[in-house]
């Protein structure tokens, strides 16, 4: 068993964003919870019991040697590729928001593709540690892992959640890249990515109108091009310190259910642009210490399983803030720990 330590800094950043985060659902969502439940205060209760539960699973896998995760990879993976083929299943898995991606729990829903995005990057930090050679060779080295990849994609696209996939996707390319694999192959990958997601566009037309709607939104305001303009209104009044804590105008019914994914629209509104220094200051610190935890650690399944994570974190959180501010098309990308 390992000597392992606690990143002080690193928990105090994660406590503070959740704390924030939830001092934020309650004041963006209030108005939807009144409405849709009769309790104001029904998506905070459900955000604090989470963050209990997060402390507690804190401090137990804190405590868990990590090599325990290179030697139970295979098992792992094995477990997050049956939960996606079981959420696909008409009565066990739950449709949201127009996606089959839930298991329901009375009024709470867990996601079996949140527990794909950590398991395949545990077991790719495994591959990558026991296949460097062979990452020399894209047919013998990089081939067999991207299938891997690409059976987890096409099963959540099934629900479908394009943009947990992109995500997952992502995070594996990240982890390859810094492996030592061909830097031309990139160039081959980014070529086959951009095919790849046009046709996805193509066959599905909501994908299209989203991408119409970002570049021209006032096109179908009422429409696709709904949320962005909403977000902006949100964004442009809050000035340097915002309108206050819980005077935001946009979410009373007009920002989308804003304690989801645009709930930085509301914390930009409430809080100006202190708001947005504040919390890009917790995210770049959390990224920041992963990313030294990552070169600081002596075992390269270390070394891959924190940059993975730590680059899966900071891919996710700078998505989610292009599609608030109107940079990318909208897409189903949470805040991490505020939404």
């Amino acid at each position: 068993m390992k000597k392992q330590t606690i990143d002080v800094l690193l928990l105090s950043s994660v406590i503070a964003i959740c704390i924030f985060g939830i001092i934020m659902i309650f004041s963006s969502s209030y108005v939807w919870a009144e409405y849709k439940f009769s309790d104001p205060f029904k998506y905070v209760k459900n955000q604090g019991l989470f963050f209990l539960i997060g402390l507690f699973l804190i401090n137990f896998i804190s405590k868990v040697d990590y090599d325990i995760y290179q030697k139970k990879a295979n098992y792992i993976l094995m477990f997050c590729f049956i939960l996606l083929v079981l959420v696909l299943i008409p009565g066990i898995g739950t449709i949201r928001n127009g996606s089959r991606s839930w298991f329901g729990i009375g009024s709470f829903g867990i996601q079996p593709s949140e527990f794909m995005k950590i398991g395949l990057i545990i077991f790719t930090a495994k591959y990558l540690t026991n296949n460097e050679k062979d990452l020399r060779s894209i047919k013998k080295g990089v081939i067999p892992i991207l299938s891997m990849v690409m059976l987890a994609f096409f099963l959540i696209m099934l629900q479908p959640d394009f943009g947990t996939g992109v995500i997952l996707v992502m995070a594996i390319i990240g982890m390859l890249f810094i492996s030592g694999v061909n830097f031309s192959f990139f160039y081959k990958l980014g070529i086959m990515g951009i095919i790849g997601i046009v046709l996805l566009i193509l066959v599905a037309p909501y994908r299209l109108a989203r991408i119409l709607s970002f570049l021209n939104p006032w096109t179908d305001p009422l429409g696709s091009g709904f949320q962005i303009i909403q977000s902006l209104y949100a964004i442009g009044p809050g000035g340097l310190f915002g309108l206050g804590f819980g005077n935001s105008i946009q979410k009373h019914f007009y920002l989308p259910e804003p304690q989801t994914d645009f709930i930085f629209s509301i914390i930009s509104e409430e809080f100006g642009f202190m708001g947005i220094v504040i919390v890009s200051f917790l995210f770049i610190t959390i990224i920041y210490r992963g990313f030294k935890i990552a070169l600081n650690c002596k075992e390269k399944f270390g070394k891959y399983l924190a940059f993975g994570l730590t680059f899966q974190i900071a891919f996710q959180t700078v998505l989610n803030l292009m599609v608030v501010v109107g940079l990318i098309p909208v897409t189903g990308y949470a805040l991490l720990l505020y939404s």
